[in-house]
């Protein structure tokens, strides 16, 4: 494994003070600084000229993933506050959202010790419709509790309910409540699909408009979806990353992207996020697990350590194509596949030639990321954000890093 699970989490640390990080957005989502790493060399703009510094004819790849209003509050009849957390569906998410009463989900309890038996309830408006939604533990292991919400009328679907009982579940280091506001700005402007308890942050500089702009400019689009999990907020706490457990999270991808992909192979890729990269990356790794285990392998799930096992060699479009053949074979017109992907320093990317994203926290498996593609230059980059007044993390500025091949 090249010795990357011995990599010390501590080379990956920076000093980040809590007046760096961005509490609120800016009013306009492309005024936002851009930071530009190209041809080793780094420079400063805005987001709304990043078509500017993007490679000719390049696919820029959005994550269309919607964050849920995951934070459920319950008040139990002694006074106890009691949050229930929605991380994701016991079943498919799509079906999980659509679904009447009742729906089982992984769940995080806060003030659990509040909670020791017997079901929480609250009442709400769904539509000018008066509801009783309740909520039972039905298990609770290390990781998460299992939760049956249930509520009447039972005929109205999840989506509907959790819109109106949910909170927006911001990222714990903002330190601060959801306002009225961050329904909208904790969004993408792309956003489509049901599913995350945190945003594709990168994606978050983008408007209409800019889109728009781009496309006139030559600049091509595409989508994937993966629903990201609380585990992104998760830094490392072990002394080396071989010890840090990387959290799996849902991708779905149309055969169309991946088709895309493989006509556009030579082509710049650009992800807009760790996401999406994570996403694409994917994609080369279930190829790899198709040609070493067959057609029929069920369920497809790339382990964080698979990459770095050895593998005989295998192209990037042969293994695209090996996921299309998969496709034709059991009649799909999308793939689904779960991803644990750990992507550090010694990782060589197999689909993406670039990366627009934002500044992540010291010590997470984001920087990692960031600096198995651009190697040490992710120290320069971040020292040149902190001495021009860059704004940190979910709500901060923005990167655009285009490596030397």
């Amino acid at each position: 494994m090249n010795g990357v699970k011995d990599i010390n989490i501590e080379a990956y640390d920076y000093p980040l003070p809590d007046e760096r990080i961005a509490k609120y957005p800016l009013p306009e989502r492309d005024a936002s600084k851009l930071l530009v790493l190209k041809d080793n060399g780094i420079s400063e703009s805005q987001f709304k000229h990043v078509g500017d510094f993007l490679p000719k004819e390049a696919l820029l790849v959005f994550n269309e993933t919607k964050v849920i209003r995951a934070r459920l509050q319950f008040q139990k009849a002694t006074g106890s506050r009691i949050e229930i957390f929605c991380l994701e569906p016991e079943k498919d998410y799509q079906v999980a959202f659509s679904a009447a009463s009742p729906v089982r989900w992984k769940c995080l309890v806060g003030n659990s010790k509040r909670w020791k038996e017997g079901a929480l309830s609250k009442e709400l408006d769904v539509g000018g419709v008066k509801v009783a939604l309740g909520a039972e533990r039905i298990s609770q292991n290390d990781q998460y509790a299992e939760i049956e919400f249930s509520w009447k009328p039972e005929n109205l679907s999840f989506a509907s309910v959790l819109e109106a009982a949910g909170e927006i579940p911001l990222p714990p280091y903002l330190h601060r409540d959801a306002e009225p506001d961050d329904r909208d700005r904790y969004q993408t402007v792309f956003a489509r699909y049901d599913g995350s308890v945190a945003a594709p942050t990168a994606g978050l500089h983008f408007t209409q408009p800019l889109i728009a702009s781009l496309r006139e400019q030559g600049f091509a689009f595409d989508e994937v979806t993966l629903h990201v999990g609380a585990g992104t907020f998760r830094p490392v706490s072990t002394e080396t990353i071989g010890e840090h457990a990387m959290h799996s999270e849902t991708i779905i991808v149309r055969k169309s992207l991946i088709q895309n992909l493989v006509a556009r192979f030579g082509k710049p890729i650009i992800p807009v996020g760790t996401t999406s990269t994570r996403t694409l990356e994917s994609l080369y790794w279930i190829g790899v697990m198709l040609n070493e285990q067959g057609m029929d392998l069920r369920p497809l799930h790339v382990d964080q350590w698979f990459p770095y096992d050895e593998h005989a060699p295998l192209s990037s479009p042969e293994a695209l194509k090996l996921i299309l053949d998969y496709l034709e074979k059991h009649n799909l017109i999308r793939l689904e596949a779960s991803t644990a992907l750990m992507i550090a320093p010694s990782y060589k990317m197999r689909i993406i030639t670039g990366l627009i994203t934002n500044f992540h926290q010291p010590k997470s498996t984001l920087l990692l990321l960031v600096s198995a593609l651009v190697g040490d230059r992710w120290k320069d980059c971040y020292h040149f954000a902190l001495e021009h007044d860059f704004r940190f993390l979910s709500y901060g500025d923005s990167c655009l890093f285009l490596p030397k091949n």
